[in-house]
């Protein structure tokens, strides 16, 4: 695309910003009115508060990309404008039926298989449109050409995969939108790096509705993000790695989320059906809820524990964004 052009930032990223900050403002009074309201499980005496508010991250950005999608469109300007519509499309649709889980919720009894099946239809976009190439990048494989395997097979397992995942680590005040917003920051970078500028100023508006969310949402949270956050940005980042074909480095940044299935499926091994929350206790501390680690936030708990004495929900959020960045700085240095 070469130089990008300022308007097709700052007007999205206003737009993003403006809408998150407005639509956040509206709803957590509204929620708690209207019956949406969880209890934040890692703060003593388990406080109830504002519920679902990733389903307002996820309308700001697809309007704030639909914004930019116009002004390229306006400005008669080919850049795959198939492709970042049905980018767009799986934002909308995975927020949606993640905001559609939220409602049923797991206090309701949707089942684990049950959800997995729920988000497949969430890559249908991708596929219409044959989005990405056959050819990919395998951590450790190299090159390999999929074929009609990649659009079929690949491209769902890749969304709803990626869905899923972001999913599992969560659960503490500001994990989930500070890896969003480390994750995009540093693909924003890698793609610097490669001069591959066309997919910067859609990630751009996601980052700042991120940004705005995580005020609410970090210590002590005003609102919790809810499945249509968690499925949105899965789901998100999983078409933006398609769409680019920078499959090695998007698999490199779900680092901690395969440790966090690994961890899971050691648990089922121990029938365990883990939890990520900690145990809180009167002093703001959190003790580790099993003995052995099924979670990367488990994981987080004990060093922590082991390093300080103690616990705090904060201190299991920075660690986890600690490793985040440094596996982010190991792609851009080595990828």
């Amino acid at each position: 695309m070469g130089l990008i052009n300022a308007l097709e930032i700052i007007i999205p990223s206003l737009i993003s910003i403006i809408s998150t900050y407005v639509l956040l403002k509206w709803w957590i009074p509204k929620s708690l009115l209207l019956g949406f309201k969880g209890k934040d499980m890692n703060k003593y005496g388990n406080p109830e508060v504002s519920e679902a508010g990733g389903i307002w991250v996820i309308l700001s950005a697809s309007i704030s990309i639909l914004t930019y999608i116009a002004i390229e469109t306006i400005s008669e300007r080919d850049f795959g404008i198939l492709h970042l519509l049905a980018t767009t499309q799986v934002l909308i649709l995975s927020g949606l039926l993640g905001f559609i889980d939220d409602i049923l919720g797991w206090k309701k009894g949707v089942s684990p298989i049950a959800r997995v099946l729920f988000t497949i239809p969430i890559a249908l976009p991708l596929v219409a449109v044959k989005a990405g190439y056959s050819v990919v990048e395998i951590p450790f494989i190299g090159p390999l050409d999929l074929g009609l395997l990649y659009p079929l097979v690949a491209v769902p397992i890749g969304v709803v995969g990626a869905s899923n995942a972001f999913n599992m680590l969560a659960g503490y005040n500001g994990l989930e939108a500070l890896q969003g917003i480390s994750i995009l920051t540093f693909t924003c970078l890698f793609l610097l790096k490669k001069g591959l500028l066309d997919l910067i100023p859609v990630i751009l508006p996601v980052i700042t509705s991120l940004l705005v969310f995580l005020f609410f949402n970090k210590y002590p949270a005003k609102v919790l993000p809810g499945n249509s956050f968690t499925y949105g940005l899965g789901a998100f980042y999983a078409s933006i790695v398609i769409y680019g074909n920078f499959e090695r480095f998007g698999i490199l940044m779900f680092t901690l989320y395969f440790l966090e299935l690994a961890l899971f499926l050691r648990g089922l091994a121990n029938g365990v059906y883990k939890e990520n929350f900690g145990i809180p206790q009167e002093d703001g501390g959190l003790k580790p809820p099993y003995e052995k680690c099924y979670s990367v936030t488990h994981l987080a708990l004990k060093t922590m524990i082991r390093v300080k004495g103690k616990a705090t929900e904060k201190d299991v959020v920075n660690f986890i964004l600690m490793l985040q960045i440094l596996i982010g700085l190991v792609g851009l240095w080595f990828l």
